[in-house]
C-alpha cells in the first residue's frame, strides 16, 4: 500500500519542504546579516550593487534557479556523474596551483574566469560527496577489506592534500567529515580511536612539558602491564602492544608534534593552536617578524569577536544596532566572522536560534539518510552532514575562541557565491534524491 501511494505521488508532494523552508531562512538570514554590518546611515537606497550583500542577493537567486534545475532533473543522472565529476574537480584543484591560479590573502586556491572567481576547493566537496557514495554503493565494493577501505580514505585525503597545498588549511579539515559518512557505513571503531587519540596527545604534548608526559606515557603503560599480569603469564602479545603503542605514543609526543611545529605548520598557524588552548607560543616556536604579524593579527580577531558577541548580552542591540560590526571592529566579519554580527545585534537567544535551526537542518538530513532504500542516497546524506556539522563547528568555536582561526565559512550564512551555491547544490541534490527513496540507485 505505501508502495503505491508512493507512485501515486507528484514531484512536488515527494519534496522534503522543511528542507527547502531550512535553506531559505538561512540564506536569508545570511544576507541580513552581511547587509547588517555593511549598512551605513549615509547609504541612499537599500540595494546598493557594489555591497557584498547585494551581490549575495543575486547569488541566492541564482542559487533558487540552480535548486530548481536540481529538483527537476532525474535522479539517475547524480549517479552517473561522480567518477568524471572527481576527476575534473581534481584537475581544477591542480590548476589553481599554476599561474591561471589566483592568489587571496595568502592562499592560492581561486580560479579566476573572467566574469567570476571560485575556489575549486568549494566545488571538490560536492564531487567528492558523490564519489564516496557512488564508490560505496558500487556492487563491486566490499567495504569490509582493507582495500577498498583505504581508496575511500583515499578519495578524500587526496583533495586535502592538494588543497593544503594551496595553503587553505580551514577547508581542508572539511574533508575528513567524510570519514563519519565511512564510519556509518562500517568503519571499525579502532578508526575513530586512533583518531581522537591522536588530537588527545597533540593537546598533552602541547600542555604538558616533555619530560612529565614521558613519565605519564610510562607509568600508565606499566600501570596496564601491572594491571593485566595474570594475562601476560599466559601469552607475551599484550606485553608487546602495550610496549608497541607506549613507543608509538613517546615517539609521536617527543619527535613528530615537535618536527610539525617547528618545520611544517607555519607561524600563524601555531598562534592560532596556541591562541585556542589559553598558552603562549614557547621560544622553539617562534617565527619571523612577517609571521608575527599574523600572530597578532589572529589574537586580534578573536579578541574582538569575543567583544562583539559577549557585547550582545541576551538580548542583543538590536538590528542594525551592533556598534562593534558597525564600525568594523571585527575583521572578515562579513565571512569567516559573520556570526559575530548575529551575536552583537540579538544576543544570546538570536544565536542559539541560529544553531537550533543548524541542529534541525543536521538532524532533518540524519532522518532523510536512515529512511533511504538506496545506499548512494544514503552514504550521500551522510557526507552533507559531515561537512555542514565541521563547517558549523569549526567557524562558531573559531568566533569564540575555541577553535583555531583558520578562515572557514558559516554554512549559507557567511558572504560568498561558491560557498552559497556549493552548499545549495549539495542540499538540493540530495532533496532530490529523497524524492525518489523508493528507488535503489546506483
Amino acid at each position: 500500500m505505501k508502495q503505491n501511494s508512493y507512485k501515486n505521488q507528484s514531484l512536488i508532494d515527494r519534496i522534503d519542504w522543511l528542507m527547502v523552508i531550512l535553506f531559505i531562512v538561512l540564506a536569508l538570514i545570511g544576507i541580513l546579516s552581511i547587509y547588517a554590518v555593511e549598512h551605513r546611515d549615509t547609504d541612499q537606497a537599500f540595494l546598493i550593487m557594489n555591497k557584498n550583500y547585494s551581490k549575495q542577493l543575486i547569488f541566492f537567486g541564482i542559487s533558487l534557479v540552480v535548486a530548481f534545475i536540481i529538483l527537476m532533473t532525474d535522479s539517475k543522472l547524480f549517479t552517473s556523474i561522480p567518477f568524471l565529476a572527481y576527476a575534473i574537480g581534481f584537475v581544477l584543484l591542480l590548476l589553481a596551483l599554476t599561474p591561471l591560479g589566483k592568489g587571496v590573502k595568502g592562499s592560492h586556491s581561486w580560479l579566476n574566469l573572467g566574469f567570476m572567481t571560485f575556489q575549486p576547493g568549494e566545488l571538490m566537496k560536492l564531487f567528492t560527496s558523490l564519489t564516496i557514495a557512488k564508490f560505496l554503493s558500487s556492487q563491486e565494493v566490499n567495504f569490509s577489506t582493507l582495500k577498498h577501505r583505504l581508496i575511500c580514505a583515499g578519495l578524500a585525503i587526496f583533495p586535502a592534500l592538494i588543497v593544503i597545498m594551496q595553503n587553505e588549511t580551514g577547508l581542508a579539515l572539511v574533508y575528513f567529515s567524510f570519514f563519519l559518512a565511512m564510519y556509518r557505513e562500517g568503519l571499525p571503531n579502532i578508526v575513530l580511536i586512533i583518531g581522537f587519540s591522536i588530537i588527545s596527545l597533540t593537546l598533552a604534548t602541547l600542555l604538558i612539558p616533555k619530560n612529565i608526559l614521558f613519565i605519564i606515557l610510562t607509568v600508565l603503560a606499566l600501570l596496564i602491564v601491572y594491571r593485566e599480569r595474570k594475562r601476560l603469564r599466559r601469552s607475551k602479545d599484550l606485553l608487546v602492544v602495550v610496549a608497541g603503542i607506549w613507543f608509538v605514543g613517546v615517539l609521536f609526543s617527543q619527535v613528530l608534534v615537535p618536527f610539525a611545529f617547528k618545520n611544517v605548520l607555519k607561524g600563524y598557524q601555531v598562534q592560532r593552536i596556541y591562541t585556542m588552548i589559553g598558552q603562549d607560543v614557547p621560544d622553539e616556536y617562534t617565527r619571523d617578524g612577517v609571521d608575527n604579524k599574523k600572530q597578532n593579527a589572529s589574537e586580534y580577531n578573536v579578541s574582538q569577536s569575543k567583544i562583539a558577541i559577549a557585547s550582545g548580552g541576551f538580548l542583543g542591540k538590536g538590528f542594525l544596532n551592533g556598534t562593534q560590526t558597525q564600525f568594523n571592529w571585527v575583521p572578515e566579519q562579513r565571512t569567516d566572522f559573520i556570526f559575530c554580527s548575529v551575536g552583537e545585534q540579538f544576543g544570546f537567544w538570536g544565536s542559539s536560534t541560529l544553531i537550533l535551526l543548524y541542529v534541525t537542518l543536521l538532524l532533518r538530513i540524519v532522518h532523510i539518510a536512515e529512511r533511504q532504500r538506496s545506499q548512494f542516497s544514503r552514504v550521500y546524506a551522510y557526507c552533507v552532514a559531515g561537512i555542514l556539522f565541521f563547517h558549523l563547528t569549526i567557524n562558531i568555536g573559531m568566533t569564540i575562541g575555541l577553535a583555531p582561526v583558520i578562515g572557514i565559512p558559516l554554512p549559507l550564512i557567511s558572504y560568498g557565491g561558491t560557498s552559497l551555491l556549493t552548499f545549495a547544490v549539495l542540499i538540493f541534490i540530495l532533496i532530490r534524491l529523497d524524492a525518489d527513496r523508493q528507488m535503489v540507485l546506483r
